[in-house]
């Protein structure tokens, strides 16, 4: 695990779900040479002895990369590979004993869709970055209740804890998103579906200079 603290900023990859590890590691790859510095494995559909295994390779190909890995809704599975961290949902398990567990020097973000009270219970259980989201209609949750770019900004006012958003985010719409107070953009398939996976995440990356 890597004890360096950036600032959280910058593309935040979220792994899509596949059935081929071989595509997923060549595809993540590709993201971390375009320049991505955090990445969320997210496997809610492989039996549990291949989701260590694809989490261990991801552990490995991040470091190569000096790449935080964070790993979505599972503290065990983040603690038995020595992730960078985890990510939890609103039903995914207490942050403040999460927190506890994870230490001071490992990540803890959380889910609060469109609910800022939400964001700040989690601020003040120990979470390191907060997601808002869907901020558009996304294919990957279709059904996910949109998150108003206002949310962005009052959280910029009143949140010590930097913002993530997530869901439908492309790289035509991230100024917009950026510009309202995001410090985070989570994509999935925006990212991983582009003809070049690599120049996609540089896209991104231009973004933050």
């Amino acid at each position: 695990m890597s004890t360096e603290r950036r600032p959280l900023r910058g593309l935040y990859a979220i792994t899509p779900e596949t059935a081929d590890t071989a595509a997923l590691l060549a595809d993540v790859e590709a993201a971390l040479a375009g320049g991505c510095r955090l990445l969320q494995f997210r496997d809610k559909s492989s039996p549990e002895a291949e989701r260590l295994a694809r989490a261990h390779a991801l552990r490995a190909l991040t470091r190569r990369y000096e790449t935080k890995l964070i790993i979505n809704d599972d503290l065990a599975l983040a603690l038995r590979v020595e992730a960078d961290g985890v990510h939890l949902g609103a039903t995914d398990g207490d942050l403040a004993a999460a927190r506890a567990r994870l230490g001071p020097a490992r990540l803890l973000g959380a889910s609060c869709y469109a609910d800022f009270a939400a964001a700040q219970t989690a601020v003040a259980a120990g979470a390191d970055y907060v997601a808002f989201g869907a901020v558009f209609p996304s294919p990957t949750k279709p059904q996910a209740a949109l998150a108003p770019l206002a949310l962005f900004e009052r959280a910029r006012r009143q949140l010590p804890a930097p913002c993530c958003a997530i869901g439908g985010i492309t790289s035509d719409r991230a100024p917009a998103v950026l510009a309202a107070g995001a410090k985070l953009l989570a994509v999935v398939s925006d990212l991983f579906a582009a003809p070049d996976i690599a120049a996609r995440a540089a896209q991104y990356q231009r973004l933050f200079v």
